[in-house]
């Protein structure tokens, strides 16, 4: 009986060391994958990127970094450490909001708030106002300088071209606290402004009728500077007139003063030309020029009569011609 009994036990007990061994190289086998995947899975979390347009903070063990991280590929301990991305382009903050104005009315508008995060003071702005900038921060300064600016103006300054300095002056004053706290208020743009009813419609009358106004000052502008382009045509035909009279009697005195000159000259040629022929013609002279007449007439065929002066002309036989 106790050789069975003896022999039962060593029986479990080889059965029982058999399936310890089993189990232990099974457990053998399988941890070198284990520890293959975790080593995987931990390489796979502890890599990020960090993209152009943006810088990160790492967060360790909830403690920030104060040097931040540009863009490129970043490596970090998952279990312990955050990299916390921030944008650092131009963002468009847009929002729809009223605005009072200095009568006393609500001014409904859309507003484009244009901003930038200072990439060296991303860590300052997440230790000290957190990843919700924009609603702890910016929205509140904005609806503040809006309140305070745009009490100064009556409300149809919103809807002309003094909306432009309004927007500068909200710019500035937001600047003034946002820019120490690591923001850059690059504008501020109204859009889409909605005036009450009533007031809309008064300023629109307002606007025709001073459009009317410019018109017609206009037209009174262009009369008169035609009736002065005519009195000067007017005063240019006159002159013109007088100059072209004036240069007639000018001609005419000229014209008469030179046929004037012609015939004195004229009346000096034949006075010179008488004195010269009273001077050559002696009486000798003037005798053969008859006698050169007389022959020339005796040289014709036909009868004829020829009465002399007396004895100072020669007698001429005329038959003997």
């Amino acid at each position: 009986m106790n050789k069975v009994l003896g022999r039962e036990k060593v029986r479990v007990l080889l059965e029982t060391f058999r399936s310890y061994s089993l189990h232990r190289s099974l457990m053998t086998l399988r941890r070198p994958l284990v520890l293959l995947l975790l080593a995987g899975a931990t390489a796979l979390s502890s890599c990020t990127t960090v993209r152009q347009g943006e810088v990160g903070v790492k967060r360790t063990l909830g403690r920030l970094d104060q040097q931040i991280v540009v863009s490129g590929p970043k490596a970090f301990n998952p279990f312990l450490t955050t990299i916390i991305k921030v944008p650092v382009t131009t963002q468009n903050l847009e929002i729809r909001s009223s605005l009072p104005s200095k009568e006393g009315l609500s001014i409904a508008s859309d507003i484009s708030i244009l901003y930038r995060v200072k990439a060296d003071q991303v860590p300052n702005i997440l230790q000290t106002t957190g990843l919700a900038y924009e609603n702890i921060l910016i929205l509140p300064v904005f609806r503040s300088a809006a309140a305070d600016v745009c009490a100064r103006y009556f409300a149809k300054d919103m809807y002309s071209a003094e909306r432009s300095a309004i927007e500068k002056a909200i710019l500035t004053q937001m600047n003034g606290v946002l820019t120490t706290r690591g923001f850059e208020i690059e504008n501020v743009l109204l859009k889409n402004i909605t005036l009450p009813a009533g007031l809309a419609k008064a300023i629109e009358d307002k606007l025709e009728s001073e459009q009317e106004a410019l018109r017609m000052e206009f037209l009174k502008q262009r009369e008169t500077r035609d009736a002065e382009r005519r009195v000067i045509e007017a005063e240019g035909q006159k002159r013109i007139a007088v100059v072209r009279a004036t240069g007639e009697q000018e001609a005419a005195i000229i014209q008469a003063q030179g046929k004037a000159e012609a015939m004195r000259i004229e009346a000096q040629a034949v006075r010179f030309t008488n004195q010269l022929i009273h001077r050559d013609l002696s009486p000798a002279v003037l005798r053969y020029k008859s006698i050169e007449a007389f022959r020339e007439l005796a040289k014709s065929q036909n009868a004829k009569t020829i009465i002399t002066g007396g004895g100072n002309t020669p007698i001429v036989n005329m038959l003997a011609e």
